[in-house]
């Protein structure tokens, strides 16, 4: 139906104050910010304090989404939330109730995704589908992650890489949808490629508490998945490559992002990266992206924008979008 068109009324990004530098990581690993920067681009990421979780990063975002949704014409309050997150408060239960507790709209229905680094567009496809199907006429979608509470601060592998954040957007019927087409995929053969072995169903006594990926892999798999998928969704809506004005993928790592560039045709100039400042925020790294290139002018309304990202699963993901044209703080 014409006036069941999802399209983004809000957004907002939170991260939490601590920042820990390169240098700081250099100070009691065997590594050194020239190092960090070259493998991943990554100067500075923002880890939660103790008693921080990511409810409290979650509902930040999502109040502030739900802010600027109302300076956008809408009422500030939602039908349903979802949140996409790989690091719930509790493993049982779900963590988004309680966000959508705490943001004021206790008793409307509220889930958690859980598709790591995809999170968000599987988050978004979610989201789109209820909008478009009638099952609700707004929905906030928030993708939080607080990795460092799962990394191994002494894995000179992974320490470096991961910052924690949250990201939202706020989804409301239409006539004109900003969202157009979303391309999802999974393998689970290739689960281990990014893990977290101890504390599920299949090892609950394991101490394997800390999160481990094979890096080389994980690096092949994202740059062909992420190319692929959003070839597929550009494809689907009829859009050439240079007609992207905005390229936004998960921000894991630089020269992720810069080969996906080349190998689409795009001009790297028209990725959008923030992942210098606030390292890779998992599922949270698209939504941030948006909100801060929007903050900054970088997103202007009738752009067309491609998303993509690949995660643990493992799992990938595109979207299509028009950005719609919001209000700046």
């Amino acid at each position: 139906m014409q006036d069941r068109a999802p399209r983004i009324t809000g957004i907002g990004h939170a991260v939490p104050p601590r920042v820990v530098t390169n240098d700081d990581l250099a100070a009691r690993l065997d590594t050194s910010d020239e190092w960090i920067r070259s493998r991943s681009g990554i100067g500075t990421r923002h880890h939660v304090d103790p008693g921080t979780a990511t409810s409290d990063l979650a509902a930040e975002a999502g109040a502030l989404a739900l802010k600027h949704d109302m300076r956008s014409g809408g009422t500030g309050h939602v039908d349903l939330v979802v949140l996409a997150t790989t690091t719930p408060d509790r493993t049982c239960p779900g963590t988004a109730p309680l966000v959508a507790t705490r943001l004021g709209m206790g008793g409307i229905p509220a889930f958690d995704v859980n598709a790591v680094c995809s999170g968000f567009l599987y988050g978004l496809q979610t989201a789109t589908a209820m909008v478009a199907g009638g099952a609700a006429g707004s929905v906030l979608l928030v993708a939080a992650d607080t990795f460092s509470t799962i990394v191994d601060p002494d894995d000179r592998r992974t320490a470096f890489l991961f910052g924690d954040g949250a990201g939202a957007v706020v989804l409301r019927a239409g006539t004109e949808p900003t969202v157009h087409a979303i391309d999802l995929g999974s393998d689970g053969t290739q689960e281990d490629l990014i893990i977290t072995p101890g504390g599920g169903s299949r090892s609950p006594g394991s101490d394997e508490r800390w999160f481990a990926m094979q890096g080389q892999a994980v690096y092949r798999q994202a740059v062909d998945r992420m190319t692929r998928s959003t070839r597929g969704v550009l494809e689907r809506v009829g859009w050439g490559v240079d007609e992207v004005d905005r390229f936004v993928g998960h921000q894991a790592n630089s020269r992720i992002l810069e080969a996906v560039a080349q190998r689409l045709g795009l001009p790297v100039e028209r990725v959008v990266m923030n992942l210098d400042r606030v390292g890779n925020t998992a599922a949270a790294s698209i939504p941030i992206a948006l909100s801060d290139a929007h903050d900054r002018g970088l997103l202007v309304g009738g752009q067309k924008l491609a998303l993509a990202a690949f995660g643990g699963g493992a799992t990938w993901g595109a979207a299509a979008l028009t950005w719609p044209d919001l209000p700046r703080a």
